[in-house]
């Protein structure tokens, strides 16, 4: 058979050989626990295209079989150690996986449908990908085969270890978390709790100024997650550059729920949670107003108990800071693939009345997201190559996962991710109080990442365009975690800020017009926030106030510790 017609034949079966491939990689989205709905069938590619990726495949095939692979496969860090640079055989398998990848992507592109249809195939697709990858495998790792042979099967039996470890804990480790203790060597900046509810713990910091700014400030993180992430060490802790500003600061410590807390709501969060925090605060600094910072969900939270303060009066805060926060749900990234009407309601109705969102269950969908990074390189390192991660108290804080009330989240997700109800003014009834956001006229600080990937710098700027106050818009490099916790020591990354001060519509129109500014925001924030908090008196010597918030244990406090 001549080559012509070798390529003629390999032509007619490529829709039959991509055709299995694409039919596993639907079904892998399946398996995501996520609840997310079946995908439309059956799917339909736009002729064209797939014309164009069929002649692109044989074209790169060809090259492949012509020039050899350890060039291409070394472009994937997966491939890139000396095991599969030195075996041929696992080079070239390499390199045909990622064109294989690169053309199952390009038949996810050339779907014929909608665009959340897509992203959603997009997902799934990927996901296959990932997993099928030859470095997750053993009998295909040269690099693991190589390490075994050189530790004569040393590194095989660690590997084992490590995957029964792995299994009696319940997750993928991503770091040694024997390493890291609560209290000792993570969230160490010197409190005290002052006051407790079944939802929260409110942690006071001892201040590292002789004066501190008269109106406090509290600190409302996500309730997805434990607040050290915030406080990790103290070299990059937020919550102690607050302290070490002059900020008297305080922070609530969300209780990691169990089963007695398994009907509590996003109405409790907000009233016996949020609002009631504030008014501690106030109590016991005994000013009017307070400044506070809401992120991520906590920023949600906290726009929610602005308003509903408001609809009774009420203006308790002078000034709130929303760190990579939605209050527009229009874009919600790539969370967008697993909400829908049906995936909804399947949540209400397993958990609306009562029940748990599982942390572990939330903790894998998030590292799903980034699969590559975030699951299958810790598979490779650790069990087939019988590595123990390095310390890292960013991945440590990662997997101490937090559970959530299913009502809670059931609501979060209908009323918020779904039919975005936040944004309309009345639409939306809180702690029975219907919120208008156009009544929140105090000044706020926004911050959004510019590669956020879980609330889009898009999405976090749209907040722009809702609170109708004085605002001053921030952007950061990096993602949702990395870009926040970005001290002004550690002099990396940049953020940009218009001069002019305008909001512009959209996004791209803002970016436009901004500069960009090397270093941290974190100056900038504590700039604005001085600003807004009132003349310096002199620190307080004790914590709490009184007999009634009396200092009832050593920061970081108990809920802090108790594990999903």
């Amino acid at each position: 058979m001549d080559s012509d017609s070798l390529w003629d034949q390999s032509a007619q079966q490529f829709q039959q050989i991509f055709g299995e491939s694409w039919s596993r990689a639907l079904q892998s989205f399946q398996g995501v626990d996520v609840g997310a709905p079946q995908l439309p069938a059956p799917v339909h590619f736009a002729p064209e295209k797939i014309q164009t990726l069929q002649q692109q495949y044989l074209d790169q095939i060809r090259e492949l079989w012509s020039q050899g692979a350890a060039p291409v496969a070394a472009q994937d860090k997966r491939f890139s150690g000396d095991g599969w640079s030195r075996n041929p055989v696992a080079s070239f398998s390499a390199a045909t996986y990622l064109l294989n990848a690169r053309t199952l992507m390009g038949l996810a592109e050339a779907v014929d449908a909608d665009a959340k249809t897509r992203a959603r195939i997009r997902f799934g697709v990927e996901q296959w990908l990932a997993a099928m990858a030859p470095s997750n495998f053993l009998a295909f790792n040269a690099e693991a085969q190589r390490k075994a042979i050189e530790t004569q099967g040393e590194s095989i039996a660690k590997g084992l270890q490590n995957l029964l470890r792995d299994m009696r804990q319940g997750h993928v480790s991503m770091t040694d978390e024997s390493l890291f203790e609560v209290g000792r060597n993570v969230a160490t900046t010197e409190g005290a709790v002052v006051f407790e509810n079944e939802l929260f713990q409110l942690i006071e910091y001892k201040p590292l100024t002789a004066k501190v700014y008269e109106r406090p400030f509290l600190l409302i993180p996500p309730c997805i997650n434990k607040f050290y992430i915030l406080d990790l060490q103290p070299d990059n802790s937020l919550i102690r550059y607050a302290v070490s500003q002059g900020q008297r600061t305080f922070v609530v410590s969300w209780r990691n729920p169990d089963a007695s807390m398994a009907d509590k709501t996003w109405d409790h969060y907000v009233e016996d949670g949020a609002i009631e925090a504030i008014h501690v605060v106030q109590q016991i600094s005994g000013a009017e107003q307070i400044n506070a910072l809401g992120f991520c969900v906590g920023g949600t939270i906290l726009s929610n108990a602005l308003a509903v303060l408001a609809a009774r009066g009420r203006e308790p805060v002078a000034s709130a800071a929303f760190l990579t926060t939605l209050i527009d749900f229009t874009d919600t990234g790539i969370l967008d693939v697993f909400i829908d009407e049906a995936s909804v309601r399947f949540r209400e109705m397993q958990m609306g009345q009562g029940g748990m969102m599982q942390g572990k269950d939330l903790a894998s969908t998030f590292s799903f997201l980034r699969p590559n990074d975030l699951v299958w390189n810790y598979v490779v390192g650790n069990y087939l190559q019988g590595e123990t991660p390095p310390p890292f108290d960013l991945l440590y804080w990662n997997s101490d996962s937090t559970n959530l009330p299913g009502p809670f989240y059931a609501w979060y997700l209908r009323n918020m991710y779904l039919e975005n109800k936040l944004i309309e003014s009345g639409k939306l009834t809180v702690c029975g109080e219907k919120l208008d956001l156009s009544q929140l006229t105090l000044p706020t600080y926004i911050y959004g990442s510019r590669e956020d990937h879980i609330v889009p710098i898009g999405a976090a700027y749209a907040s722009t365009q809702v609170l109708p106050g004085p605002k001053r818009f921030v952007m950061g490099a990096s993602g949702h975690i990395a870009g926040v916790i970005n001290p002004p020591s550690k002099n990396k990354r940049s953020h940009w800020i218009r001069a002019d001060g305008k909001l512009p519509k959209t996004f791209d129109a803002w970016l436009e017009g901004a500069e960009e500014h090397p270093g941290s925001w974190w100056t900038d924030w504590s700039t604005w926030l001085q600003a807004h908090a009132g003349a310096q008196i002199p620190a307080p010597k004790t914590y709490g106030k009184g007999a009634k918030f009396k200092a009832i244990e050593p920061a970081p406090g108990r809920y802090v510790q108790q594990k999903a």
